[in-house]
């Protein structure tokens, strides 16, 4: 499951126990609509709530970073769970993708605001 919120840094996307090629689908949507803007958007990817991922939706996730990943400002990462941690920073070594990691949604918010602020 899915749940975005524009904040003043960018986008905040939450992901709740598994995470489907249809949920990616409403990500993709939102992320590629500010992409449209003068700015790149930035964006904070709360992953602690996630259990699972299906296969098709890592495969799209894949396709997605290769083809926008420079359409995109800063990227905060929320993981908790070592194996989605470890899947995150694989998927992102193989499409050059740089996003910062933190444990806790209140770092990582701070980090993007900062990151905004310079901007």
């Amino acid at each position: 499951m899915i749940s975005m919120h524009k904040e003043d840094y960018g986008l905040k996307v939450i992901l709740h126990d598994e995470f489907t090629l249809q949920d990616f689908q409403k990500l993709e949507a939102a992320l590629l609509n500010p992409s449209e803007q003068l700015h790149m958007p930035n964006l904070l990817l709360d992953l602690s709530e996630l259990k699972d991922f299906t296969v098709d939706m890592a495969l799209e996730h894949l396709r997605f970073l290769r083809k926008h990943a420079r359409h995109f400002g800063c990227t905060a990462i929320v993981v908790s769970d070592i194996w989605i941690r470890l899947g995150t920073h694989l998927a992102n070594l193989l499409t050059l993708f740089h996003p910062k990691y933190f444990t806790n949604i209140t770092d990582a918010e701070k980090w993007l605001l900062l990151h905004s602020a310079k901007i």
